[in-house]
């Protein structure tokens, strides 16, 4: 059994994990569907990229659903706190998630260029809006949350939707998308051939430049905000009481962990350089090794905004000390222990089984294996 402060740290950590593999896993899926009617010309030609992610998109979904049972579990008053006040963006991301399942499935069942079409379009719908309502997201966490609890825990939020979508949180829904296209340029590389692949390397090489740029102008922009700091109370050891904390904001404040912890540079510059190589080897058409560059642009990204905030999860820019932090927001040390435990053991096993249906159905989908499987396939 770990000690209280030792497994709130480690579910900190594995959130994140489970955040980065969603982005990999399920982010080049979701990338794959944003650049559908671009990189596909034709019926056919839409068919195979469709079918590059069919084996696995469903079992790629299972990274979105498991981050967020975590954050249910680890993190109750996170969750009961965002998915209350962020309600509806986060019924924009299911509805526009609607499209996936309905499309793959009904695409091709009528042979009718409109209707082929719309399903098209609504695929891009559901590739292209989630990464970018959590990039907006992400945005609304660094500038803080207008929430507060009262003296019984009971949350209130004060925002809107449309408070969401501020100058700073928009910038960082465009970084996310455009790595999240990153990925999926660089998967299709991988499965596509001839002139697919041409403007799937074009797309790579396009959105890794585009993330670089976006990336360090959000990095430039949070130097400029007003951060939060704990300044009493807030133990580690601590029972979860939100209020039983002291916090202040202050400019460039989410600055000072890379201050405190010179490693934590690592993050911002594997998100940089990653992505510098991924548009780099996409150009001399190592896709093998572009995906890889892609997938570590994601990590770096994403733990670049968890480096930033912690270790707050949730600021309140209404009441600061209502503030959410990974010390204060977690669920008891029984339970966290236990669902550590259940994680060690069934997390390989995943792993272990995701790795083989990628080995199994590897290769590169082609215009023929379409159409001599009309019928089978997506």
């Amino acid at each position: 059994m770990f000690d209280y402060p030792t497994i709130k740290f480690i579910w900190w950590l594995l959130v994140g994990v489970l955040l980065i593999g969603f982005a990999i896993m399920d982010g080049h899926d979701m990338g794959v569907g944003a650049l559908l009617p671009f990189v596909g010309r034709s019926d056919t030609e839409r068919r195979v990229v469709i079918n590059t992610i069919a084996p696995h998109w469903d079992g790629n979904q299972v990274w979105f659903i498991t981050a967020g049972g975590a954050i249910f579990a680890a993190w109750p008053f996170v969750y009961a706190t965002a998915f209350s006040g962020f309600y509806w963006a986060m019924l924009a991301v299911l509805w526009s998630l609607f499209f996936r399942p309905v499309g793959f499935d009904y695409r091709s069942k009528i042979e009718d260029p409109r209707w082929r079409a719309f399903w098209d379009w609504g695929l891009f719908v559901g590739g292209f809006v989630p990464p970018v309502i959590f990039g907006v997201a992400f945005g609304n966490l660094l500038q803080g949350v207008p929430f507060h609890f009262d003296d019984t825990l009971r949350v209130f939020y004060e925002g809107s939707f449309w408070a969401l979508l501020n100058p700073f949180a928009l910038l960082c829904g465009l970084v996310s998308a455009s790595m999240i296209l990153l990925q999926g340029a660089t998967y299709l590389m991988l499965r596509t051939e001839e002139k697919m692949a041409q403007r799937a390397r074009r797309a790579a090489m396009l959105f890794g430049v585009l993330t670089i740029v976006l990336f360090v102008l959000g990095g430039l922009w949070v130097g400029h905000l007003d951060g939060y700091v704990i300044t009493a109370g807030g133990e580690a050891a601590a029972q979860s009481n939100p209020l039983a904390k002291t916090v202040v904001r202050a400019a460039g404040a989410w600055l000072g962990n890379y201050q405190r912890y010179p490693l934590t540079m690592a993050l911002p510059l594997l998100g940089i350089v990653s992505a510098a190589a991924a548009v780099s080897l996409a150009a001399v058409r190592k896709a093998g090794l572009a995906f890889i560059a892609s997938s570590l642009v994601q990590a770096g990204v994403i733990g670049t905004a968890g480096a930033s905030l912690f270790p707050f999860l949730l600021p309140s820019s209404s009441d600061p000390r209502s503030s959410l932090t990974a010390w204060d927001a977690t669920s008891s040390q029984m339970t966290l222990n236990t669902m550590f435990w259940a994680a060690l053991i069934f997390t390989p096993i995943v792993l272990s089984y995701t790795a083989w249906c990628y080995r199994v159905m590897r290769g590169k989908v082609t215009e023929q294996h379409i159409r001599a499987n009309s019928k089978s396939v997506y």
